[in-house]
């Protein structure tokens, strides 16, 4: 018969100092811990309970309120975007930028939130921070200000000041480095300095994400296109700043079982189509994406390669032009990663109707243009940049009045 008691004091556990965790992140028994030991004649059962009702309860609360979030923000809205009637091809444009925080990343913070919550990795009272080009962090900002921690978004200089600006309305704080390849490495110190938690949208971005529905952002895609002509879109376009998006795309068009192909645009100064061309994720880039919000100085571990069908390096000035196409067509002024993937869209429509091809393909709006006025929209900037839009503008023309595409 073993003896059992129940005391509370510090001990090792294979190994492990009170102080120390492994590396999975969980600390070693220590103060505080319940731990119970056996005596007698056979080995003895060391059991250590954590309960933390206060916790469990700031948790319920702090899950609860991310939820309530997705019910009361109606889904997206599914634009047409104006193609002649001759040619049997539909243009979508996912408006991602209506959620409550103004971009497609809303749907990827929440769903971080939610994933560290559940994991044990967010605190009560312990800063989240996070390493972004600005949208993310926009809408993680938002998600600690609801569910009431501290966020600290490590952000390039170069991010739009209006980014910057909604960053701390939201609440959050602004951390700037000079050269954008360091995000990353100052996320994490800045999250061991202060016991808090680093996000890292860019490596848990495909896995926080429910791919096979859910509400997703595919699963929502299809919802709304049952009752088109062509329900089933010969291609999605997509555009990768973590890569979650495409492979939630992706996964879920595989896991569905429909026949849609999916193509990621890719801007100036990334590696995600090197990468994805040469099977190398070690590639790297020594400056930053002029097209915020995607692009990337490496080949970001969400990024899932083998699911994506196509890829298209995509030149900014091309960006450019096809987000200022939209505004004229359609009205609606959106980010440069809107454009990049824009032009991909057009080029593959063009390539449908040189072959006599039906159906529709489907693409992004990723963010509002309010953001970039100074940017992407002023013509100062682009000749700062050294950027000519003519030609590209031309092209865009010539492909909506007779669907050519420049060689």
């Amino acid at each position: 018969m073993l003896d059992r008691f129940s005391v509370v004091y510090p001990l090792m556990i294979h190994g492990m100092d009170a102080n120390d965790s492994d590396e999975t992140g969980e600390r070693a028994a220590g103060a505080g811990d319940r731990v119970g030991g056996g005596t007698g004649g056979c080995t003895g059962t060391v059991d250590v309970d954590r309960t933390d009702t206060g916790y469990r309860d700031w948790l319920k609360e702090a899950v609860r309120k991310v939820q309530a979030d997705a019910n009361r923000s109606a889904d997206t809205h599914l634009l047409r975007f104006p193609l002649p009637e001759s040619w049997g091809i539909d243009l979508y444009l996912k408006d991602e930028s209506t959620h409550p925080t103004g971009s497609l990343k809303h749907r990827l913070a929440r769903s971080l939130f939610l994933y560290g919550l559940c994991n044990g990795w967010i605190r009560p009272g312990k800063p989240v921070i996070e390493a972004s080009s600005g949208s993310t962090a926009v809408s993680e900002a938002y998600f600690a200000g609801l569910v009431g921690v501290p966020f600290v978004a490590v952000l390039p200089r170069t991010t739009a000041h209006e980014k910057q600006r909604l960053i701390e309305f939201h609440g959050g704080q602004c951390h700037l480095v000079d050269d954008p390849r360091t995000v990353y490495e100052v996320s994490a110190r800045l999250a061991a300095e202060t016991g808090g938690h680093y996000m890292d949208q860019f490596t848990y971005a495909e896995r926080a994400t429910d791919w096979r529905g859910n509400n997703n952002i595919a699963e929502s895609m299809f919802q709304q296109l049952r009752r088109e002509r062509y329900p089933d879109p010969a291609w999605i376009v997509a555009t990768a700043g973590t890569g979650g998006t495409s492979a939630t795309i992706a996964r879920y068009v595989r896991y569905m079982q429909h026949d849609t192909r999916i193509c990621v645009a890719d801007p100036e100064n990334s590696c995600f189509f090197d990468g994805w061309l040469t099977g190398d994720r070690s590639v790297s880039c020594d400056r930053g994406s002029r097209i915020e919000g995607i692009g990337r100085p490496r080949m970001e571990p969400s990024f899932v390669p083998g699911a994506i069908d196509r890829m298209m390096k995509v030149p900014d000035a091309a960006s450019v032009a096809a987000v200022r196409a939209l505004d004229t067509a359609i009205g609606r002024k959106a980010g440069g990663s809107t454009g990049t993937g824009l032009w991909s869209a057009f080029k593959i429509i063009a390539e449908m109707v040189a072959a006599g091809r039906t159906g529709s393909v489907v693409t992004l709006i990723c963010d509002p243009g309010d953001r970039y006025l100074d940017k992407y929209y002023s013509d100062a900037w682009l000749a700062a940049q050294g950027l000519d839009i003519a030609p590209y503008a031309a092209a865009i023309d010539a492909f909506l009045a007779d669907g050519s595409w420049p060689d």
